[in-house]
């Protein structure tokens, strides 16, 4: 069987018609036809039904196309190792990752280790912490790197760092040697409070907040990205972990509030994985040890 009949019949399965499998793979109708003539011969079943002018799959032909997309994942999984391999790359590792995570100490991180690991090929999906445990379960990935812990019972989950929550609001335009610290009733009372933008501490938060507060306005907005944004433009105040606001502040353009009678919490970053891999627990311990 040659790989180049495989992608024709998935191709084909796909488009329902000859002529446009021959365009999308640059070949010519004529070859469509035998590339399918001779898997069909290969198998000893018919793969399509003509209708009018669209081919459709028979029974054996749906069947089969379960198996011909697994087998050509693996040719084509096969071709990339051994591309990797050429230039040079010995280790892959892939990762899902939060976009809070993507967002903040990410980028310092690969940076950092790819400096002194230039043999290790990474690949990266960015997806909510929520969704991560499954892509993890499923072997999409080695590494997920979530905000909320691992929970199923076939996930090693590993707490890497824990990140200090602090209260962010726009700077006020005073000057910071003579300007009075912020206060945080006032801050609170007098602006709207951005919730839900990071997933494991803002139910409790909450409850804490309007305890102590009960005339809080909130709205949520879920992504941290936005929610900076939106207190940079004097719409609002929020709980943010420190390291996704070290710049902001460093900068200027956004200020910490003192706490006074809220408890803030903590932000958790944790490795979720299925097997506990040499390298994969060797760029895990690099992580802990270069948070910023």
């Amino acid at each position: 069987m040659e790989f180049s009949w495989l992608t024709t019949f998935i191709t084909a399965a796909h488009c329902g018609n000859f002529r446009q499998t021959a365009e999308l793979l640059y070949i010519s109708q004529p070859s469509v036809t035998v590339h399918i003539k001779h898997l069909e011969n290969e198998l000893g079943v018919q793969l399509f039904l003509r209708e009018g002018r669209t081919m459709k799959l028979t029974e054996e032909g749906r069947r089969y196309l379960v198996h011909a997309k697994k087998l050509f994942d693996v040719y084509q999984s096969g071709l990339e190792d051994l591309e990797s391999f050429r230039q040079g790359y010995t280790t892959k590792i892939s990762l899902a990752i939060s976009p809070l995570i993507a967002d903040t100490i990410l980028p310092y991180i690969l940076k950092t280790y790819l400096k002194k690991h230039p043999q290790v090929e990474f690949s990266l999906k960015i997806i909510e912490s929520i969704e991560i445990e499954e892509a993890v379960l499923k072997e999409e990935v080695d590494i997920g790197l979530s905000c909320i812990n691992g929970a199923h019972r076939d996930i090693i989950s590993e707490l890497l760092y824990q990140d200090e929550v602090i209260l962010v609001a726009p700077h006020d335009g005073l000057d910071s040697e003579f300007a009075p610290p912020l206060d945080e009733e006032t801050v609170l009372t007098s602006n709207y409070l951005f919730t839900h933008n990071h997933p494991e501490y803002w139910d409790s938060l909450c409850r804490a907040v309007k305890s102590s507060y009960p005339s809080i306005r909130m709205m949520e907005v879920s992504q941290v990205h936005i929610t900076k944004r939106f207190i940079a433009e004097g719409l609002g105040v929020s709980y943010l972990p420190i390291s996704t606001v070290r710049r902001e502040l460093l900068e200027g353009r956004l200020l910490e509030v003192p706490s006074q009678f809220i408890k803030r919490p903590e932000a958790n970053t944790y490795a979720v994985m299925k097997y506990k891999h040499t390298k994969q627990q060797e760029f895990l311990a690099f992580i802990a040890n270069y948070r910023i």
